[in-house]
């Protein structure tokens, strides 16, 4: 293990010692920042660090599947938080939050805080050129679990030796990998295994969110990516962090905080699926976005849903059981009170085909699974918008 990593450690020991109440921050010349929350020698939170909104993306969807990972959600319940719990960090404030919802269980927001506190803390001991501050506050407390020191830099320690045993002491695990070389790689692998890493090795994921979406772990994914690494087909980069939530109580506004200002928020979306998953997905998702939201399983009662409520926005899924969503959309567009309304086809086979037959069909856009929730919203606002502005020329003629 490095010296510096050995002397954060051991000024973190001398803290657990002396039972310390308070924040301890670590920084970098460059500006690199990582928070602790301690309370009686015991660590209650720990946060910061160059993405701090990816780890927590990631620990989200490893340890609450069913809690839904997106800004707008997030945005929502902050407005309900304990403005006590927020001196913390507001990922702090929303475990609180879910916790006393039961949303979450209580086991789950203590392997999220393991793992945070062990990230952080290894990404600390990656770091040269650190400095550390303690502020004492003897009120700090927490509801939720307390992680004793040495079992942090235990687990810590274990990490980061298997990471320098695999020869990746030069690395960050917060590296995205990107293929250079691609006509290297592709004269000496497989069509099969070239197309299967041109899909992972986009440079947008780093090889912590790989790890998650492959199942395997990180040092594991980088150990397979080091001889390409070092022939310089492939290349490890820094991304940037993805946009934090903003707080703000409820009632009041923030004009930074979404762009659907302009368009109706009481607006409804109807979800045509057979699949109760896709509708609990859309249904938070929407909701927390400001909209309304109708679920129809039975495709063969859709139509006569859709007279009865006449959404504002349709999602129809393609391959249902008794009918798809081509025959349901070119008989909603039969239909007078349907004939502009925005709908998009969900699917899982994205083929050039199939987008063509959705056209045809009338169908605005196409989207595939599994859902992205940037992409649902933004097709959900473009639309809208659309509609706003197509329904207002109308009027104005």
């Amino acid at each position: 293990m490095r010296v510096t990593a050995l002397l954060h450690t051991r000024f973190l020991g001398t803290l657990e010692q002396l039972r310390f109440s308070g924040q301890l921050e670590w920084t970098t010349p460059s500006g690199q920042r990582w928070l602790f929350y301690l309370s009686q020698g015991l660590i209650m939170y720990a946060t910061g660090g160059e993405h701090l909104v990816r780890r927590w993306q990631r620990l989200i969807a490893m340890h609450c599947p069913r809690k839904l990972i997106h800004r707008v959600a997030w945005q929502t319940d902050l407005g309900n938080v304990d403005v006590a719990d927020l001196r913390f960090g507001w990922e702090y404030a929303l475990l609180n939050l879910w916790v006393a919802r039961q949303d979450i269980t209580p086991e789950q927001a203590a392997r999220i805080v393991r793992s945070v506190v062990t990230e952080v803390l290894f990404d600390v001991t990656q770091a040269v050129d650190v400095t550390n501050q303690i502020s004492q506050d003897s009120s700090f407390s927490s509801r939720l679990i307390l992680v004793p020191i040495q079992e942090a830099i235990a687990e810590t320690q274990r990490l980061l030796q298997v990471w320098q045993n695999a020869n990746l002491a030069d690395y960050s695990p917060n590296q995205a990998p990107a293929i250079k070389q691609s006509e290297q790689l592709q004269k000496h692998s497989s069509p099969q295994f070239y197309q299967s890493l041109a899909n992972l090795l986009n440079g947008q994921q780093t090889l912590r969110e790989l790890a998650v979406q492959t199942k395997r772990d990180a040092a594991a994914i980088a150990v397979s990516l080091l001889p390409f690494i070092r022939l310089g087909w492939v290349e490890l980069t820094r991304i940037p962090d993805l946009a934090a939530p903003v707080y703000r109580r409820q009632g009041t506004s923030n004009a930074s905080l979404t762009s659907a200002a302009a368009i109706p928020q009481a607006a409804l979306i109807a979800c045509v699926d057979d699949s109760f998953v896709i509708h609990r997905t859309l249904d938070k998702l929407v909701t927390s976005a400001g909209y309304r939201f109708i679920g129809i399983d039975n495709p063969l009662r859709a139509i006569n849903m859709l007279l009865t409520r006449k959404p504002d926005f349709i999602f129809l899924d393609l391959v249902m059981p008794n009918a798809n969503g081509y025959e349901i959309c070119e008989q909603l567009r039969k239909l007078s009170c349907f004939r502009n309304t925005p709908i998009v086809i969900l699917t899982g086979n994205d083929g050039y085909a199939n987008r063509l037959k959705s056209n045809f069909a009338g169908a605005n856009a196409f989207l595939s699974k599994p859902l992205d929730a940037e992409a649902v919203l933004g097709v959900i606002r473009k639309h809208l918008e659309q509609s706003a502005s197509n329904l207002s020329v109308a009027t104005t003629r």
